[in-house]
This record gives C-alpha cells, structure tokens and sequence, in this order.
C-alpha cells in the first residue's frame, strides 16, 4: 500500500516540486562543475604562458648582458667574465624566484643563482637541450637531464657574440621556475572557486527553492481544493496571484469550480423538487385509492376522487416525460420530424388546455382574436411543448384578474410569437439565468409548486434545434414578456440558392476565363508555327 505525505499525495516524493528542485539544482551543479573545469584550464594556460613570457624576457635580457661581458683570449677562445654578471644575477632571481644558470657550449654550468627551493644538483646540461637551445630557443617543462628531481618550467637562450661571419653562440641562460608553482597556484584559485560556488549555489537554492514553492503552490491549493470537492465541499477556490500560465489556469479552475457548485446545487434541488413531486401525487393517489378499495369513500363520491386521481396521473406523466426530454437533450437523441403547419393554431390549441385555471383566476386573453393563419415549417409537437411550457408559466405567474397577451409576426425571413404576462416580473439579476436547468425563480413554491426548472431549458433546446431563437424581456411589478422565433424553410432554401448560383457563377466564370487563357495560348502557339498567318 504507497504510504501519504503531508499533503496526502499518495507520490512520496515524487512531488512536481522535489522534481524540479532535484533538476535544477543539477543543472547549476554541473554548470558550476564544467565552468570550474574551464576555468581552471584557462587560468592554468595563461598562467604558463606568462611565466614562459616572464622567463624568456629574463633570459633574453642575461644572454643580452653576459654577451657584453664574453672576452677573447690569445688562442680565440671566448671567456665569460662571471664575477662582473654574478650580482645581476643574484638580484633578478630574488625578484622573480626563478634559478638562473649560465653555461657553455657543451651544457657545463658555469654559474648558478637560485630562486627556487627545488633540490638542484650542478651537472651538464643534456646535449639535445644544449642542441635546441643554441640553435634559437629552448622552452619546456622537464627536470633538464636530472639536474632537478622535480619537473620545471625551463626557457633557454643563446648567449652570442658578433664575429667576421656573423654571430656565435658561446654559451646559453637557463632561466626555470618550479611547476609545483602551478600547483599551488592552481589549488589557490581552486579553493577561491570552490567557496564562491558553495556561496552562489547556497543562493541559487535558496532562490529555486523559493520560486519552485511558488511555482506549484497553485497546483498544491487545486489539489487541495479538488479533494475537498470529492468529499461534497465546493466553497474552496483558488487565490489568483499571478497574470502567468497558472493565473489562467487558476482562473479556469476557479470558473469549473463555480460550474460544479451550481451544477451540484442544482443537483440537489432538482432531486429534492423531483422527490416531492412523486411523492405528492403518489400519497394522493394511494390514499384515494385504497379508500376506494376498502369502501372508505362512498361510491357517490368515487368519481369525484378518481378525476383527483387521473389529475395526478397526468401530472406523474408531465414530470417522466420531462425527465426523458432531458435525457434526450443530454444524450443527443433529441431529434426534429419537420413538418407544415399552423403555429396560431397550436397556441390556441395549447390555451385551451388551461381554460380551467385560466377562469379560476378570472384572467384576460388578448390577441388570439386577431389571430389569422401562420404557416410554419418545424416539429409540431416540439413546438406545442413549446408554447405549452410558456402559457403554462405565464398562467402560473399572472396574478389575480391580470392578462395573458399572445401576438404573432409573420416577417420576411421567420416567424415571431410573443407570450405576454401581467404580474411581479422577473428581477434583471434572474434573466440571464432562468434558462438553465434545474433554475427556479419561485424558491418558496408559492406559486411554481408544480415545476422542476427544466421548462424553460428544454423550450430553448427546442428553439435552437429549429435554428431559432428565445429571448425575455421584463418590467419587475408590471410584465414578463417570452418571445421566440422560427425561421422559415423556403426563406432558407432559397438563400442557399442563391448562394449555389453564385457559387456556380464563379465557377462558370473561371472555366470561361481558363478556357479563354487556353485558346489564346493556342492561338499564340498556331502562330508561331504558321510564321504569323492565321
């Protein structure tokens, strides 16, 4: 079983925001390795190259002076004056803590100054460096044959003389300093590099650290919230604190949560109206029965309870058949059967199925006796539960001795039906929700006691599969007024003819303009084989 943590993620530590630390703080790890790596390079580099250059300009400047001191004797042989140069020497390899040796020809010292505390031991110089050295220059790191135990950097130069025929070479400066020099030098700037990464990978933590938890803390507060909203809780959002990615994204998680909360209240009161509604009329229905059954209600009063009952019947089938158009809304069986008919007719067909509470309330009907004949093209029985829905609502909210005003247009390109009410109205904070499922505007069931809240969604389901629409206006104290239209099919039909003729005329005319492109193309080419004449 995967243990919890705090948070409750069943992950461990495999947390968005472990994984990210974890990455990048490798990321800067090997950054700091590899810069290190190059720095390192490039310092040991620049370090040798200016030793080589302070060694060379040393041993150029002796060769220079010990040349101004070579002497010849009788038998043409050329001397070193030693003892004029020895305290130059001594001087310059105190200064620059380098060894600095003098010899002849033949790779014998003849006269040494040191600099360094590397072990020395005076012995000739090895012919090949001797060699390289007389010819031009000598620079490398060895221990020069054995005369150090320990690998130097060495740079030799001629010492020459002018003669007849040119230059002579009569001797060689070695100037050398330690290696070990670089290493110590090298592990000084190692160290240097090492605190300053610790401190800038300290901070670079810290500062991962702390963007990384903001980062995900979105993510942790939806996770939180997503948890609270499976346990029924959808009172928690998501505080927006940034204008970035996770702003968006907790602004749509903000927005799903008020989509859940108000499809769960409705939820709620959609079962609760739907519970009461069965069990009204089913308590009706058995009491008044099985008092029937067991002579409790006396035979002269049997059908005046039986019409009670039958009532309650078709209220049963008012509210299953609601629940089916729901379910077939939902699951897009919803389909129209389009057929022709007369839509005035279908609203005095479903006015008169309230003649009963119409008269009860002593309501006024204006406009159905100016009505004439209005042909439309939809489903007649979708649109007469249409019209039903709204007449029924209207009845229900029109107050005692008010009116119900029905008017229809007969326009150019649809049809128009309004359903007029007289009564409180519709407050402007409801108006854009009284469509939606579930929605009442009668919370107390003072005066809907009957309804679910699905009338008016289904009416505009309705309405829009016919490529209408439904809107309402209202005058709170005054009116509420439902209008909704339905286009008319040969209107449409001929839209897309004439769409179609266009369509065709561009086509016809971009055949002719091809075909014409094509013949004068033939023409050009008969032409040309025809020398001109045509």
């Amino acid at each position: 079983m995967k243990s919890k943590n705090k948070c409750g993620s069943p992950f461990g530590d495999r947390t968005i925001f472990k994984k990210y630390l974890r990455v990048t703080m490798l990321l800067i790890l090997v950054s700091f390795i590899f810069l290190g790596l190059v720095m390192m390079m490039f310092v040991s580099n620049n370090w040798r190259q200016e030793k080589r250059d302070i060694l060379e300009k040393g041993a150029r400047n002796i060769a220079d002076i010990a040349s101004r001191q070579v002497t010849q004797d009788e038998d043409g042989d050329y001397q070193l004056a030693t003892e004029s140069v020895n305290a130059f020497l001594k001087a310059f390899s105190e200064n620059s803590q380098s060894d600095v040796f003098i010899t002849d020809n033949s790779g014998n010292i003849l006269l040494v100054c040191r600099g360094t505390s590397d072990t020395f031991q005076k012995q000739a110089i090895p012919e090949n460096v001797m060699a390289q050295t007389l010819s031009g220059m000598y620079d490398g790191q060895s221990t020069l044959g054995g005369v150090y135990e320990k690998s130097c950097y060495v740079v030799g130069i001629p010492i020459t003389v002018a003669t007849e025929n040119g230059t002579k070479a009569v001797g060689a400066v070695f100037n050398s300093v330690s290696a070990l020099s670089l290493s110590m030098y090298r592990m000084d700037m190692l160290k240097m590099f090492v605190f300053a990464a610790l401190a800038a990978f300290l901070i670079s933590f810290c500062v991962v650290w702390l963007f990384s938890y903001n980062l995900v803390k979105p993510l942790r507060d939806m996770a939180a919230a997503v948890r609270s909203f499976g346990e029924g809780d959808f009172s928690v959002r998501v505080p927006v604190t940034t204008r970035d990615e996770m702003g968006e994204l907790a602004v749509a998680f903000n927005h799903m949560a008020d989509s859940l909360a108000t499809g769960e209240s409705s939820s709620r009161s959609f079962i609760a109206n739907v519970s009461h509604e069965l069990k009204t009329p089913m308590t009706t229905i058995s009491g008044f029965i099985d008092g029937i059954l067991d002579g409790t209600i006396p035979p002269e009063k049997q059908e005046h309870y039986l019409k009670i009952v039958s009532s309650e019947v078709k209220r049963l089938s008012r509210l299953v058949k609601s629940m089916l158009n729901l379910s077939r809304i939902d699951s897009g069986e919803l389909r129209l059967r389009p057929a022709t008919f007369d839509i005035n007719q279908t609203v005095l067909d479903a006015m008169l199925s309230f003649e009963k509470p119409i008269e009860d309330k002593k309501l006024e009907v204006r406009g159905l006796e100016d009505s004439v004949s209005i042909k439309v093209d939809g489903d007649p029985d979708m649109i007469h539960q249409v019209v039903y829905n709204l007449i029924e609502n209207a009845v229900k909210f029109t107050n005692e001795g008010g009116y119900i005003e029905v008017r229809t247009e007969d326009l150019k390109d649809r049809v128009v039906v309004h359903i007029k009410n007289s009564g409180e109205g519709i407050a402007p904070d409801e108006i854009t929700r009284i469509f939606q499922r579930f929605y009442k505007t009668d919370k107390s069931r003072s005066k809907d006691k009957t309804g679910m809240g699905l009338g008016l969604y289904i009416v505009r389901t309705i309405i829009k599969l016919h490529g209408g629409e439904i809107t309402v206006s209202s005058v709170q104290g005054e009116f509420s007024e439902f209008s909704f239209w339905l286009p008319k099919q040969h209107y449409l039909e001929e839209n897309q003819k004439h769409s179609e003729k266009r369509l065709d005329k561009k086509t016809d005319s971009k055949k002719h303009s091809s075909l014409k492109k094509s013949k004068n193309k033939k023409n050009k080419t008969d032409s040309h084989h025809t020398g001109g004449n045509v």
